[in-house]
């Protein structure tokens, strides 16, 4: 019987985490047998998303067994990360490929004066780097720490960390979602939580960028290989409340035509945006080179996808690094004897 391979998808329900695995089938030998665990924060989005999945291997012809589990889990309760944690433990022997696809914000809002504004001064930088999505300022968690932090950052490194284990049982590969809106300017050493920036989520991806250049080397020796990427822009169901028929379609417009002006990035469909996680985790040369650098998932004028690496400045990673491992050290205690069981038959 061939071993499976285990795969963990975070944020498995959105655009870009079920297309990641789509594209896991699509790239694996036909007989490949797999294990997909998806993962959300309520039971309904889980089934939903499995049927999907199988819907995929079927339209696809995939012959290898593939099996379905899941973990219900909040990366802004660390209880829950704690839980999610003990379930693999106790379910797996070892992981092969963790995704992590937590891209939550705590978005209030479009500026719409502002949003003309710049489609109109700079189209193509106005659906780039948008300054006119709200985003609140100082929302924590009930853990205390700054929710979109927790949730796009520490939570999952926090998981990871417990998972070590398996991964390196698996000589597993993980692969961190970034964005291509994570530039230097997003993050202050003095608001590592990012309680006092109106972009927290820009923010956190920063974090993802240096929090992975501290840490890939260490992973390495454990046999476990690390890579970031950045799927590009492309229609995220998280923002679709604030849109209406017009203002959708409007941006997809502007979307296509950012595309044509010369954008990389602009990739719009979602099965293109997960090129880029999915190519670092099976296609990537045998001799791991590049994790220092960013994969991102880019496609030409007309549409034709390709891989585009990006330098990752590397200031103040070692300064974050040592703030996440101090949080660490402190939840590992504050969870000592805290571990709940909230699974139930699907």
């Amino acid at each position: 019987m061939s071993i499976s391979k285990v795969i963990v998808i975070t944020g498995t329900n959105s655009n870009l985490g079920l297309n990641i695995a789509y594209r896991f089938i699509d790239n694996t030998p036909k007989d490949a047998r797999l294990t997909f665990i998806v993962t959300s924060r309520t039971l309904l989005r889980v089934k939903e998303v499995v049927e999907l999945i199988k819907r995929h291997v079927v339209e696809v012809g995939h012959i290898g067994v593939v099996d379905y589990d899941y973990i219900l889990v909040d990366f802004t309760n660390m209880v829950s990360v704690l839980n999610a944690y003990y379930e693999l433990n106790k379910t797996y022997k070892e992981i092969h490929y963790f995704f992590v696809n937590a891209a939550q914000g705590v978005y209030d809002g479009i500026d719409w004066i502002g949003a003309v504004k710049e489609v109109i001064s700079n189209p193509l930088e106005a659906v780039t780097n948008p300054t006119y999505k709200i985003q609140r300022i100082g929302v924590k968690s009930k853990d205390g720490m700054g929710l979109v932090f927790q949730a796009n950052v520490f939570g999952p490194y926090y998981l990871i960390q417990k998972l070590l284990p398996l991964l390196k049982a698996g000589n597993g590969t993980i692969v961190w979602i970034s964005s291509v809106m994570s530039a230097p300017k997003y993050l202050s050493l003095q608001d590592i939580e990012l309680l006092k920036t109106d972009a927290s989520y820009e923010g956190s991806k920063r974090l993802v960028d240096l929090l992975h250049l501290a840490t890939y080397e260490e992973r390495k020796k454990l046999g476990i290989h690390q890579y970031v990427v950045q799927p590009g822009i492309f229609t995220s169901h998280s923002f679709f409340k604030y849109l209406n028929f017009v203002t959708f379609y409007g941006m997809l417009l502007l979307f296509y035509i950012a595309r044509l002006l010369g954008s990389n990035w602009h990739n719009i469909d979602g099965y293109k945006a997960a090129n880029a996680p999915v190519y670092a985790a099976l296609m990537t040369n045998p001799e791991f080179k590049d994790e220092n650098l960013k994969f991102g998932s880019a496609t030409t004028r007309g549409g034709s996808e390709y891989i585009k690496t990006q330098d990752i400045i590397p200031d103040n990673a070692n300064e974050v690094y040592r703030y996440i491992k101090a949080k660490e050290q402190e939840w590992n205690v504050k969870l000592k004897d805290q571990i709940v069981n909230t699974r139930i038959p699907m």
